[in-house]
């Protein structure tokens, strides 16, 4: 999603930009494939995840955990790549390039940029460190792999070939928030690189204010309850932070029982009936929304977002609930206190303190606040995320030109392993 609102704010302003990604399912002429067939795709998204089980203990659970980029297609043959000033990568896993893909793209000479949307491009395989510091020198003993493991792995041979890499071409890496920028320099495949932070755009026409009213029965959602709203592709992604929403909830029906019959929580992804009947409050399952517009309207119908991610880097969800004048509350982790201005547009709460979340809600809920709350996060995302800002400072660096104000058109190919829809990622 990032990246193709990336490309149309590119595009909006001045930029003859196309996305290429692995699987297309849409009609947008600057939507482009590498024309792969369907069975050499699946082929190497299975092989990939062959590779990882045969050396993680044979572990299914972790082995979506990794990547290590030995598949992928050659894009430096095909038109679009020859004709192109600048190559932009983005995620670029499941079997969209390969490392040897990119170095092929390195050796063309084009400008290549590449925004980070997690840490996998810091780390050896990956995309999220947790505790472990292993990748600040080099990738060992990975707990993605085997818990507990010692010395020499997967890991570290992904680590080396990265390293090198790196080394025989210029990247500029980009990431959406200085959290992920201060963990990215830290690693050993980032020392010596250019690393610059750029937030995620988003289109303040598709995601804005709108009558909650009319949105809730657009919805089939009731009016007379306050709305919270939580989302997640995997509602029982632990990542998420579900658990902590649970808890919050919990002490919100214990300290003020006559909330049980005005508050309603919002539900939208998948996996909603493996933890709905652990909430005290009625729950409203909204199922996968795939459709901006649906989605902007599912923010429209809520009074709250509560994102209680444990570990994330700009959540797109935060952005448009906020565009959408909807006030979040989170937890104090990766990029979500750059967005949420504590109780100015929303509550940002003490890292895993349940009470603290539930805290962060009842200030939200509080109706003399709640215009000024949503004033602010309407504010806060047109003068931060509007297509026109981020975009001016892409160009800057496509045109290597740090954060100049000048802008110059250009052509550019932007690279995205999933599929074109609108996953919540």
């Amino acid at each position: 999603m990032a990246a193709g609102r990336l490309m149309e704010a590119l595009v909006n302003n001045g930029v003859k930009a196309k996305m290429l990604v692995r699987d297309k399912e849409t009609s947008r002429i600057t939507v482009i494939t590498n024309q792969t067939s369907w069975l050499k795709r699946q082929w190497d998204f299975v092989f990939e995840r062959l590779c990882i089980y045969l050396r993680n203990g044979f572990s299914y659970k972790r082995v979506f955990l990794a990547d290590i980029a030995n598949t992928g297609a050659d894009i430096t043959r095909m038109e679009e790549f020859r004709k192109a000033d600048v190559i932009h990568l983005h995620w670029v896993n499941h079997g969209m390039l390969s490392l040897s893909d990119i170095e092929r793209i390195l050796k063309s000479g084009k400008r290549v940029v590449w925004t980070m949307h997690d840490l996998w491009t810091a780390t050896g395989i990956c995309h999220y460190a947790g505790t472990c510091e292993a990748f600040k020198t080099e990738c060992r003993s990975c707990p993605v792999l085997t818990p507990g493991g010692k010395g020499r792995d997967l890991s570290t041979t992904i680590f080396r070939r990265k390293q090198k890499l790196y080394a025989s071409g210029r990247i500029t890496f980009v990431t959406c928030s200085q959290w992920l920028r201060r963990e990215a320099v830290q690693s050993g495949l980032m020392q010596g690189q250019e690393v610059v932070s750029i937030p995620n755009a988003i289109d303040t026409q598709k995601f804005r204010p709108a009558d909650k009213t009319e949105a809730r029965h657009r919805r089939g959602l009731p009016t007379h309850q306050t709305l919270l709203l939580f989302g997640s592709v995997k509602v029982s992604d632990e990542r998420k932070g579900f658990a902590y929403l649970v808890q919050a909830c919990q002490i919100l029906a214990h300290q003020h029982p006559e909330l049980r019959q005005k508050l309603a929580v919002v539900v939208v992804g998948s996996h909603v009936e493996e933890v709905e009947h652990q909430l005290p409050f009625e729950v409203w399952k909204q199922g996968y929304v795939a459709e901006e517009q649906a989605m902007a309207e599912v923010y429209a119908a809520a009074d709250i977002y509560v994102t209680p991610s444990l570990e994330d880097n700009l959540p797109n969800t935060i952005m448009e609930a906020m565009a959408c004048g909807i006030p979040c509350v989170g937890f104090n982790t990766g990029g979500i206190p750059e967005m949420i201005d504590h109780e100015k547009n929303g509550y940002v709460a003490r890292y895993r303190d349940a009470e603290d979340l539930a805290q962060g809600i009842l200030y939200c809920m509080e109706p003399s606040r709640r215009d000024d709350l949503s004033r602010e996060a309407v504010r806060k995302t047109q003068r931060c995320w509007s297509q026109q800002s981020v975009a001016k400072q892409y160009l800057d660096v496509y045109e290597d030109k740090g954060f100049k104000t000048d802008t110059v058109k250009t052509d550019t190919i932007t690279a995205e392993a999933d599929k074109d829809k609108t996953d919540k990622e």
